[in-house]
């Protein structure tokens, strides 16, 4: 296998490596970058299925790259990390492509595209890495590119601002993570990612674990923009279309990749794991209402990825990490989708002339369509076996089905036409049919990498509990929305909602440091 994959490897690196070289000696317009970006995109997709099949046939690798006696750096070829890989590959062949037109004429353009070939470059090496020195050295080179992109426009206050307050959240989720893998260090005396996880299998480590484990998860939440931490991914809107696409659908899936990398180690912290479910959950809630008072549509999308890590940041405490993985590949690619297609989608609906629901359901429309979604979600479960599923994730699933319900509500309103009516009920079959047929599959896949979810204790009851009432209200409520949203009791709570409570306010007031004006690194892009 390694005859295979190593060359494909250099070759690849040595791709984006020549790629940002040449593209930063040709910053205009129209630079030879412009031909290199097919290639560029083509030769890691290439490698990345490579080494999946690879992983198919001859099962989990690890690679030794050079000087491996003296630094110990490996690359871990699993179905973790080669699925990933293949993402990644895939979402920044398109991203790539993407950018070389939409920043055609660009007075530095293929800076643009140097600083993004580079970011995607320290993407890959993260999910590859088997070594915690070289996995945190990728973790804060992913930043510090992404930072340069983040600042195209420098002469927007707005994108300084919120550049400025990510690099101070990235800087002290690499102080969190630095200080988790030392301490695993100390607990293992290896910096073999492998060797940690077999160890933490083992129950070595003691109280060492328990504090990596902490230090991690707020690695994890500091990177995914949890609650309080969100405010800044909201606000590097400011950045280029192919920024937020390449943002939302890849980088700050890195929170999410570190809790499933590291998931026996998490899992030896029952405490951990309650405050990643309660973090994780009150982040998706908090961002799923928020997000329905915004009246942009990528401001709306930000929302909806806060909401969404939130929410895989919660199937990571209730130790359900496979769907994790899983949930990072499909928002991966609705997210790349829905950013890149938003001027099309708005044009759509101002054509259309149909902005929000196709009806508007009552009480007691939307009452039937849960009792309907949740039947539908328990004759398809009986049908798949319950007896095979943990109890974290048959909540999961109905959490899951209470947001289908939300469709359901529109098809039983009074004036939506019968087809309407059909169709989603029909969606909400099959969200139930692919929820469990998905959820066995990764499951199979990737038993032989990830802890077996434990059975849930009277804590991780009273949290399940907790999820399910949470959820179910929440999803009843945005169901509703149309219904109480313009009663003038609530237009106070509407305001509140769109300025999210006022949380990231409170956030810059607290935060000292000024943004000031020599901090740009690249020059300032014609606009």
């Amino acid at each position: 296998m390694n005859d295979w994959i190593a060359p494909l490897l250099a070759l690849m690196s040595a791709c984006i490596a020549g790629f940002a070289v040449v593209s930063f000696f040709s910053p205009g317009p129209r630079p030879i970058s412009r031909i290199l970006v097919p290639l560029l995109a083509l030769v890691p997709l290439v490698t990345s299925i490579t080494a999946l099949g690879m992983v198919i046939l001859y099962g989990s690798q690890t690679l030794a790259l050079p000087l491996h006696d003296l630094t110990g750096f490996s690359l871990r070829l699993d179905y973790i990390s080669t699925l990933l890989f293949v993402l990644i590959s895939f979402v920044g062949a398109i991203v790539l492509n993407y950018a070389r037109t939409y920043l055609d004429g660009e007075s530095h353009q293929g800076t643009f595209l140097a600083w993004m070939s580079l970011t995607l470059g320290a993407v890959i090496l993260l999910v590859l890495s088997n070594n915690l020195l070289l996995l945190v050295l990728a973790w804060i080179a992913t930043s510090l590119f992404l930072h340069q992109l983040l600042l195209f426009y420098p002469g927007r206050p707005g994108a300084r601002r919120a550049a400025h307050k990510k690099f101070l959240f990235a800087r002290l989720g690499d102080v969190a993570l630095i200080g988790g893998s030392t301490c695993l260090f100390i607990a293992t005396g290896t910096t073999d990612i492998t060797g940690v996880n077999l160890a933490a299998r083992a129950g070595d480590g003691g109280a060492w674990f328990t504090a990596a484990a902490i230090l991690i998860a707020v690695a994890a939440m500091l990177k995914s923009a949890q609650f309080p931490f969100h405010g800044w991914l909201v606000e590097v809107m400011e950045a280029p279309t192919p920024v937020s696409a390449l943002l939302h659908a890849g980088v700050i899936n890195a929170g999410g990749f570190l809790l499933i990398r590291f998931s026996e180690v998490i899992i030896t912290a029952p405490g951990v794991l309650a405050v990643l479910v309660l973090a994780g959950g009150f982040t998706a809630l908090f961002a799923s209402m928020v997000m329905l008072t915004q009246p942009a549509v990528k401001t709306s999308l930000a929302w909806s990825t806060i909401a969404q890590m939130g929410f895989m940041i919660l199937q990571c405490g209730l130790a359900l990490f496979p769907l994790a993985l899983l949930h990072i590949i499909a928002h991966s690619l609705y997210k790349a989708h829905a950013f890149l297609s938003s001027g099309s989608a708005v044009d759509k609906v101002a054509k259309t002339r149909r902005p929000g629901p196709v009806a508007i359901p009552d009480v007691s429309a939307i009452a039937r369509s849960f009792l309907v979604a949740i039947a539908i979600y328990v004759m398809i479960g009986a049908s798949f076996g319950f007896e095979h599923k943990s109890v974290q994730a048959i909540a999961l699933g109905a959490i899951l089905i209470f947001g289908v319900a939300y469709l359901v509500a529109q098809g039983f309103a009074d004036k939506a036409p019968r087809a309407l009516t059909t169709y989603t009920i029909l969606f909400s079959v099959g969200a139930a049919i692919s929820y469990f047929f998905l959820q066995r599959g990764i499951e199979i896949l990737l038993k032989a990498d990830l802890p077996a979810t434990p059975e849930p204790g009277p804590l991780e009851w009273a949290i399940i509990i907790l999820a399910l009432c949470s959820f179910g209200l929440t999803a009843f409520a945005q169901a509703s929305f149309p219904l109480w949203s313009s009663h003038p009791a609530f237009a106070g709570l509407r305001v509140h909602l769109a300025n999210g409570f006022y949380v990231n306010a409170l956030t810059d007031r607290l935060l000292t440091s000024k943004v000031t004006s020599s901090s740009p690194t690249l020059p300032q892009a014609q606009t």
